[in-house]
């Protein structure tokens, strides 16, 4: 070009903005920096993820959840899989894709998830492929009681499931559980878990 020297971003540069109504039922802007993505995926205490995996993004660029899925995969040179929408709305079709991509990773809403339990339990034969190892829950209350169906189909630690919950001027995810068949059987009600590391 121009002859002009191209600068290196800073972290504190804007990496998006994201509409979100929060608490307030007005929508507003909240732009998102760069050291915000990164502190939401690197070097996380709570879920590994490295070049080996392949990440679903099944959630819509506008959910904020899709940060965590594109750049969960991307800034660990994993593989990424853009989920077309009317898979991603039909749980057989989804549950295909997830074999056929060979999936390791995995962020889901309790809603989209309980369906996708539907789904693996109609089609155990193509279930039994899934090669999940994580699997991630967020943007609404999760009913642990809901998962039991799955833990009687599948190891707890293959994939392992946590809850997560956050908001989005906190980009994605603040606190953290990580789930087991136990806690599925006992717990009467949704828990969020602890805050992570960087944050209280």
């Amino acid at each position: 070009g121009n002859g002009r020297s191209q600068q290196p971003g800073r972290s504190s540069d804007a990496a998006y903005v994201i509409y979100t109504s929060g608490s307030t039922g007005t929508p507003k802007g909240v732009v998102v920096s760069q050291a915000s993505v990164l502190g939401l995926v690197v070097d996380t205490d709570y879920v590994q993820i490295g070049a080996n995996d392949v990440v679903a993004q099944a959630s819509n660029a506008s959910f904020d959840a899709a940060t965590w899925e594109i750049w969960g995969a991307l800034l660990y040179g994993g593989r990424l899989v853009v989920v077309p929408r009317m898979i991603a709305r039909t749980p057989a079709e989804f549950l295909a894709l997830l074999v056929e991509q060979r999936v390791t990773v995995l962020n889901q809403t309790p809603s989209a998830f309980y369906q996708l339990m539907q789904a693996d339990a109609e089609n155990p034969e193509l279930g039994d492929r899934l090669r999940l190892r994580q699997v991630v829950f967020g943007g609404e209350a999760l009913e642990l009681a809901r998962l039991e169906p799955w833990y009687r189909r599948h190891a707890e630690e293959a994939p392992r499931l946590a809850n997560m919950y956050g908001i989005t001027e906190t980009t994605v995810h603040v606190s953290y559980l990580a789930l087991d068949r136990e806690l599925a059987r006992t717990a009467g009600a949704s828990l969020v878990g602890a805050n992570l590391p960087d944050l209280r």
